[in-house]
């Protein structure tokens, strides 16, 4: 019988020829094991990272482990709208379909402090990026339906908040609370898109990764907490390549296909939080986020979809 640590239950042998998908912090850890298990599967790859030297090398990783060479690699950082719009508007360009857009990217530790778009740089790089990123190729992911969105979330999320007022305040939070707190807006706007897509073909999942043997806390400050931190990660956490194993499955399996606005942990629908049967709540964050992210007419699809 099989360890429990390999999910068996996430195993699915769907292939992706002439499918596309991107992968969002695919230059190491869990986004780049992601990339790869795709890629073996047929499909293009679009893998992003802040760096262009590392993106460029995973690239490389990507395509030797799959022999797949349909595999590019492009500069995105989240926590610049204008970058994040840059990406889209290049992809629009290139890419005549959208199959599977994996929101893998985030991070802890960043410094308390606001970004050029005047967001909270934890908060935007683990979650407003990730919606302007989803909101402007929804577009695309609609018109290649049936296609699907995977949001990685966190258990971190039971300890998060939405507050309105303060939820891109400096000083008033730690690094793990604001993590918290944009992982569980990871949730609830998983939540919210599904309600406004309902019958697009575009099906929208979270998902807990649980722990991986990654270096999650590269951005802390070095020192003991730093040490215990990572070590605790490798002597517990799962390896990488069982970790992709979820978002794989939750982009290309048959069991899932009616279980959009789900969240999962180890490929099984898992309770995330009360706060997602809030429709007040929920609305109200998309609303928001729209107005944060600075949706232009042009950008609002939703102007012209007859929703809400």
């Amino acid at each position: 019988m099989p360890a429990r640590h390999e999910l068996s239950e996430c195993e699915t042998d769907v292939r992706l020829d002439g499918k596309v998908a991107i992968v969002t912090g695919a230059t190491s850890g869990t986004g780049l094991e992601t990339a790869k298990n795709l890629a073996r599967r047929g499909a293009k790859i679009i893998i992003t990272g802040r760096n262009k030297i590392k993106t460029e090398n995973a690239k490389k990783q990507v395509i030797e482990d799959s022999k797949n060479d349909n595999v590019i690699s492009r500069t995105l950082d989240l926590a610049s709208l204008s970058s994040v719009r840059s990406f889209v508007n290049e992809t629009l360009y290139s890419e005549e379909r959208l199959d599977v857009l994996i929101n893998n990217a985030g991070a802890i530790g960043l410094n308390d402090t606001l970004t050029a778009d005047q967001l909270h740089v934890m908060m935007q790089v683990n979650y407003f990026g990730s919606f302007l990123l989803t909101f402007l190729l929804y577009p695309l992911l609609k018109a290649s339906a049936p296609s699907r969105v995977v949001n990685v979330s966190s258990l971190a999320l039971i300890l998060g908040v939405i507050d309105f007022e303060r939820m891109n305040a400096v000083g008033e939070w730690s690094s793990f609370g604001i993590y918290c707190n944009a992982k569980l807006a990871d949730v609830l706007f998983t939540v919210e898109m599904n309600k406004r897509i309902a019958g697009s073909g575009v099906n929208v999942y979270s998902m807990d990764p649980g722990l991986g043997k990654s270096d999650f806390f590269r951005n802390f400050p070095d020192g003991i907490v730093k040490i215990l931190l990572k070590n605790g990660l490798y002597k517990f956490g799962r390896p990488l390549k069982i970790v992709s194993k979820m978002p794989v499955f939750l982009a290309t399996d048959s069991r899932v296909s009616n279980s959009s606005g789900k969240h999962f942990r180890d490929c099984k629908e898992f309770y995330s939080t009360w706060f997602k049967d809030d429709d007040r709540l929920t609305k109200r964050l998309w609303d928001v986020s729209k107005t944060l992210v600075k949706i232009t007419d042009d950008e609002n699809w939703e102007l012209n979809s007859g929703v809400f």
